[in-house]
């Protein structure tokens, strides 16, 4: 049942260009020092939710997760695909928690979660 995001990720992009992609402005975010620092990964998950501050990146990132969640992140490059499944798996492992939370929050019937998934275990 471990889907979403992008999260999350976060992680993904930033804001989305008038093009097919999402704006490369954060395709150097480092998402695994982002994953390997808890605290840090509970404040953007925390942002994610609506339940604490957000920074320019978290709120950026915000803003695309329920698009890239329902189109299995279409609009994601490479780069960003890469990022986001870095996030999600941080927030599976690290913090189930908080990935429970953001599925039902992102996904409360559970529409896009075998898509997601598929996504996830993807390699590309």
């Amino acid at each position: 049942m471990k889907t979403i995001i992008a999260l999350l990720a976060l992680v993904a992009a930033a804001v989305a260009f008038p093009a097919d992609t999402y704006n490369p402005e954060y395709d150097n975010f480092n998402a695994q020092e982002l994953v390997d620092n808890i605290r840090l990964l509970r404040n953007y998950g925390k942002c994610f939710l609506g339940q604490g501050p957000c920074t320019a990146e978290g709120n950026d990132f915000k803003k695309v997760i329920p698009e890239a969640l329902r189109t299995t992140c279409a609009k994601c490059t490479p780069k960003q695909r890469e990022l986001i499944r870095t996030v999600v798996k941080g927030f599976q492992t690290k913090l189930p928690e908080i990935w429970e939370e953001l599925i039902k929050k992102e996904d409360p019937k559970n529409e896009y979660t075998e898509a997601f998934n598929k996504f996830l275990a993807a390699s590309n």
